[in-house]
C-alpha cells in the first residue's frame, strides 16, 4: 500500500465518465435544475451534458459542481451529489468492488481502478497500531468543499450499499472550513459523523480490522474477468494519455515559436508542470523533448519555406535559431536537403 501522496497538479487535464457525472445531473434535476441551466452556469456549450457524454473535463465537473450549488441554493450540493451514487456511477471499477472477497481488497482495488471513473484526486490507505486512514488527495485547491464532500459521500453510501449494513462511523477530517456551521447537521446526517474541518488532509479513520470483513454476495469468480478488462482500459488510457501529452508539447512549442521561444522551461510552466516532470511524461509516451522541438520546427519550415517573401534568415529567426546556418543545418537533417533546394524545388512543383 501507498505509503506517500500521489503528485498533486496545480491543473487538471484530466476526464470524468458519463457515469459519474449522473448523480450531480440527478441531485440537480430533484431540485428542478435542468441540465441546460448547468451548462450555461458552468460556461460549457449547449448540449454537452444532453445525451450524457462518454466522458467530460474533469475542470469542467467541478465548475458544475459549484453552477448546481449556486443555481439550487444548496450549501450541501457535494453532500447530495455523493448520496446519489449508485453501482454504475463508477463504471467497471464499481464492478470490481463488487466482485472483491474483503473491503481490504476493494480499497486495494479502489487505489488502482478509481482512475477509470474519474481524475479528480487519488486514494491512499495507511494503516498503523490497529487504525486504518483512508486518505483522499484532491487534484483541486481546498476551497472545492463540495467536490471533497461528494467524494466522502458516495464513498460512505456506496460503503453502506457494499457492506449491506450500516458501516461504522470513525473520525473524519476535511481540509475545507465546512461552511455555516448552522448546516453541520447535515454531515452528521449523510456521514454519520460531524467532520473535524480545516483539517491538513482529507482522511477517514476507521478500525482496521473491517479491512478483513467479507463483501457480503461477492461474486469472486467475476473478479479475474472483470480486471482483465480493467487493465486493458487503463493501458488504453495511458496510450491516450500519453498522446495528448505530446500533442499538448508540440501546440505549447508551436505558440511559442511564434513569439521567439522553443524551450523547455517555457513550455512546462505554461502546462503547470516542473521541466522534470515534462521530461519523464515525455519519455513514458516515448519521446523527448528535443524530437517534439525538431517535428514542430520541421512543420512550420516547410510551411514558411512555401511563402517566398520569407528570406532564409527571416524563417531561421521565426524558428528560435540564432543564426542560418544552424538552420539549414538542422533543415538538412531532417529532410535530405538544405532549405534553399527544398524551397526551389517544391515552388517548381
Amino acid at each position: 500500500m501507498p505509503s506517500s501522496p500521489p503528485d498533486t497538479p496545480r491543473t487538471n487535464a484530466g476526464r470524468v465518465a458519463g457515469s459519474y457525472l449522473q448523480p450531480l445531473l440527478d441531485a440537480a434535476a430533484a431540485r428542478g435544475v435542468r441540465a441546460a441551466a448547468l451548462e450555461q452556469a458552468a460556461g460549457l456549450q449547449a448540449g454537452t451534458l444532453e445525451p450524457l457524454p462518454d466522458a467530460l473535463p474533469a475542470d469542467s465537473y467541478v465548475r458544475l459542481l459549484d453552477a448546481g450549488a449556486a443555481l439550487c441554493n444548496d450549501a450541501h450540493f457535494g453532500l447530495h451529489v455523493g448520496e446519489r451514487v449508485k453501482l454504475g456511477t463508477y463504471s467497471v471499477y464499481g464492478l470490481i468492488l463488487l466482485s472483491c472477497r474483503d473491503f481490504g481488497q476493494a480499497l486495494e482495488q479502489t487505489m488502482r481502478y478509481e482512475q477509470l471513473a474519474h481524475d479528480l484526486g487519488r486514494s491512499e490507505l495507511r494503516v498503523e497500531d490497529g487504525t486504518a486512514a483512508y486518505c483522499w488527495h484532491s487534484h483541486y485547491p481546498v476551497v472545492q468543499r463540495h467536490l471533497v464532500d461528494s467524494v466522502f459521500a458516495g464513498i460512505r453510501v456506496f460503503g453502506n450499499w457494499l457492506a449491506g449494513q450500516q458501516l461504522p462511523t470513525g473520525a473524519l477530517a476535511l481540509m475545507h472550513d465546512g461552511g455555516d456551521p448552522a448546516g453541520h447537521g447535515e454531515y452528521q446526517r449523510v456521514l454519520g459523523t460531524l467532520p473535524r474541518f480545516g483539517a491538513s488532509a482529507n482522511i477517514g479513520y476507521f478500525d482496521a480490522r473491517m479491512l478483513q470483513w467479507p463483501v457480503p454476495n461477492a461474486d469472486v469468480s467475476l473478479y479475474p474477468v472483470l480486471q482483465q478488462h480493467a487493465e486493458h482500459l487503463l493501458r488504453q488510457r495511458a496510450a491516450r494519455t500519453e498522446a495528448d501529452v505530446v500533442a499538448q508539447v508540440r501546440a505549447a512549442i508551436l505558440r511559442g515559436l511564434s513569439q521567439g521561444q522553443g524551450r523547455l522551461a517555457p513550455v512546462a510552466e505554461e502546462l503547470k508542470v516542473s521541466p522534470r516532470t515534462l521530461q519523464r511524461k515525455l519519455a513514458d509516451a516515448g519521446a523527448s523533448f528535443q524530437q517534439v522541438l525538431d517535428q514542430a520546427r520541421f512543420a512550420l519550415a516547410q510551411d514558411y519555406l512555401r511563402q517566398p517573401g520569407l528570406s532564409l534568415v527571416d524563417i531561421a529567426f521565426l524558428l528560435g535559431f540564432q543564426e542560418q546556418s544552424a538552420f539549414t543545418h538542422a533543415f538538412k537533417e531532417w529532410s535530405g536537403r538544405n532549405p534553399g533546394a527544398w524551397r526551389e524545388q517544391t515552388l517548381s512543383a
